[in-house]
């Protein structure tokens, strides 16, 4: 394909935004139906990422490369079966979320649209980066309408929320920022080359010592993205007052940043220092893993059970990406788009409850089943897959996460089995209390079950639920070349060492390297 189908996709959404500016505000439906239909056009055309995607291959495709400001910042954008189903799951879940926030945004509604599809553009170009500078332009650009959406369509205590998420993420993105120019400045004094290339970082290892202080900048950074423990704190605030769509869409995309980041940057990029860190990244993942099912356990708000939840499943994600092995990485990017599905759609089943009750407390609910039997059924079967029940998505990303922590380490994945008993605990508790039992508040009595609407979003996740965890082969499969190579970069042990100081010997015999490199590229693509 020769034509710029990525850059379609990261900016066809962007495109939508700038055309809402010039629509009156007053004719509210339609613009509603606009940003749909922009968010819809932009899933369907995606697809064709994946339906021309060579799985043979562990190089980037669709790539884009043009030049920009110099001095090796440039826009290059491509995917490869790591980034492939994020980008899909953020053009999946964005028309949904549209929908489902059709009725309960009343005021501003122009400006919420176009801060939603600003967002999507924002989050894609995270996932497409292979320019570092590009790659940080894109993290730092989605911060801005997520800010706005939480403080000026979120809940009583927005702005403290707003500021506490916004100043999390800055001041792990500006430790990060500084990681990249140490890299980019240690790059050029090594070769003579103005690069943010990460192919080009790729190719070669740094000192063990440098390597120590730059992972963990980058680490920090998309530690607080997840969140792992202890830098979670700021996710139950964000969520609880962000409106359902904000929650949504930081559930099923937001946090898989973080967790893109470690497979993408951090660890192939930083091997040695990875070595070092490994202990404490895994007992943080437990902790994780036991400390948000535990909190999960004792909500009395729906929502925040909910968010506390995340904590817990990101926890497995990232031990499973800690195993460093096939079975591991693949697992927890399938679980990556499961998580995405079930807790968005949890987050969406809150906000159906929300608009009808105006109350996310347990305590109030009771019932609601007698009342709303088709609802009832899809949150059944959104809870059940987020607790991993066989048949669903969920059991299959759990159970591969698990056999890629068993095969590097028996208790340690006994350990981690408790997500399973944990989400079960909470989510089984929570269900019963408010679906089943007797009525203990008159209002549910005027509860109306879902509308048309209502089923129209919430249908292509469950189906989408039955299809992963029924058949993944179609998923997997597309993931295998990628992980693989990402593997070897991780374990490679042959990549020359750089020197901060410049020694023309050493640069001479970088550069042999380098151009050893690029002519087995060569060979490899002449067979």
């Amino acid at each position: 394909m020769n034509l710029p189908i990525l850059s379609f996709v990261i900016f066809f959404p962007l495109a939508g935004a700038v055309i809402l500016i010039f629509i009156n505000k007053e004719k509210k439906n339609f613009l509603r139906s606009f940003a749909f239909s922009v968010a819809l056009i932009n899933f369907i055309i995606s697809l064709t990422l994946y339906f021309n995607f060579n799985a043979q291959t562990p190089d980037p495709q669709f790539v884009e490369k043009e030049a920009w400001i110099g001095y090796g910042i440039n826009y290059h954008v491509g995917i490869d079966g790591i980034s492939l189903f994020l980008v899909l799951l953020s053009t999946f879940m964005m028309p949904i979320v549209i929908l489902s926030s059709w009725t309960s945004i009343q005021k501003r509604i122009k400006e919420y649209l176009i801060f939603m599809l600003m967002l999507e553009t924002g989050i894609i170009g995270v996932f497409v980066s292979l320019n570092l500078f590009l790659f940080y332009v894109f993290w730092e650009a989605m911060l801005i309408p997520m800010y706005f959406l939480i403080g000026a369509w979120g809940g009583p205590r927005r702005i403290y929320a707003t500021l506490k998420y916004v100043l999390f993420t800055m001041f792990g993105s500006l430790l990060m920022l500084v990681a990249i120019f140490v890299l980019y400045t240690t790059y050029y004094k090594a070769t003579g080359v103005y690069s943010f290339n990460l192919f080009d970082y790729y190719k070669i290892i740094l000192n063990p010592n440098l390597q120590v202080w730059l992972f963990l900048a980058f680490a920090l950074a998309f530690a607080i993205k997840v969140p792992m423990f202890p830098f979670h704190t700021w996710l139950p605030d964000a969520h609880v007052e962000a409106p359902t769509a904000g929650s949504v869409i930081l559930a099923a995309v937001l946090l898989k940043m973080g967790a893109y980041g470690f497979l993408r940057f951090a660890l192939p990029l930083f091997p040695e220092a990875l070595e070092k860190f490994l202990p404490l990244l895994v007992i943080l993942s437990l902790i994780s893993i036991i400390y948000g099912g535990l909190m999960a356990l004792i909500q009395k708000d729906i929502k925040s059970l909910v968010a506390y939840s995340s904590v817990s499943h990101m926890g497995l994600i990232m031990l499973a990406i800690f195993a460093l092995n096939m079975e591991g990485i693949e697992g927890a990017i399938y679980q990556m788009l499961n998580h995405g599905l079930s807790t968005g759609a949890l987050f969406l089943i809150v906000g159906i409850l929300y608009e009808r009750a105006h109350t996310r407390q347990i305590k109030d609910f009771g019932g609601v089943s007698k009342q709303m039997p088709v609802f009832s059924a899809f949150f059944l079967i959104c809870m059940l897959s987020s607790v991993g029940l066989p048949g669903l998505n969920g059991f299959v990303g759990e159970v591969l996460c698990l056999f890629g922590v068993f095969k590097t380490n028996t208790l340690l994945a006994i350990i981690g089995v408790s997500t399973v008993i944990l989400a079960a605990g909470y989510l089984l508790w929570m269900f019963q209390r408010v679906m089943q039992g007797p009525i203990k508040n008159e209002k549910i009595l005027s509860f109306k079950d879902i509308n048309k609407r209502e089923i129209g979003y919430l249908i292509p996740i469950v189906i989408l639920m039955f299809w992963m965890g029924i058949y993944p082969k179609p998923f997997l499969r597309k993931m295998d070349t990628s992980v693989t190579h990402l593997l070897n970069k991780v374990s490679r042990r042959e990549r020359v060492f750089i020197k901060a100081e410049k020694d023309k010997g050493f640069i001479s015999e970088i550069k042999k390297v380098l151009e050893k490199e690029k002519n087995k590229e060569m060979e490899e693509e002449l067979r």
